[in-house]
């Protein structure tokens, strides 16, 4: 059944006009909302009606699935809402390989995503742009440095979120 919701939903994401995706845009918000499909890997910013304002290509999770626990390599899948913007450029991170911390890790800002169960879960930049179109982060979603300064300018505290799944990461559920 939970797979089922997640084919739902990602179809909603393929049809938004046909399947009356405005009205969960309207919904959340009065304005607009970010869909990030884990199926394209793109990130988009939609006006009320559904119509895309901006698109980004991203990076998210190097497994498959809905993240479950901490440490498991998965982007989370469902509604969520942004609680806070923040400036990143000074955090530094150790991705566990080796290098140590490396400064820029975030990019110059992390959008903090209220994920019920999970914790440090956003949209920021990267030190790495080879890595977006691939499945290469720790559970957040990853963009170009210039394109999350861009999006940073259009949201705000409350939005929604949607995070969809790809089919691997509905099997991945079963």
């Amino acid at each position: 059944m939970k797979r089922l919701v997640y084919l739902f939903a990602a179809l909603l994401m393929l049809l938004p006009s046909a399947c009356g995706f405005e009205l969960l845009a309207q919904e959340g918000s009065a304005d607009s909302l970010i869909v990030i499909s884990k199926e394209d890997m793109t990130l988009r910013l939609l006006d009320g009606q559904g119509q895309v304002l901006l698109q980004y290509p991203i990076a998210c999770g190097k497994n498959y699935g809905n993240k479950q626990k901490p440490g498991d390599m998965r982007t989370p899948e469902g509604v969520f809402s942004i609680s806070e913007i923040v400036d990143a450029s000074g955090w530094t991170h150790d991705f566990g390989d080796g290098k140590g911390e490396i400064a820029g890790a975030y990019g110059p800002f992390f959008i903090r995503l209220v994920t019920p169960g999970h914790r440090g879960i956003g949209i920021h930049g990267t030190h790495k742009p080879e890595s977006i179109g691939t499945r290469d982060t720790e559970g957040c979603i990853r963009l170009h440095n210039d394109d999350l300064r861009q999006l940073v300018g259009h949201v705000r505290v409350g939005m929604t979120v949607v995070i969809l799944p790809s089919w691997r990461d509905a099997l991945a559920g079963q």
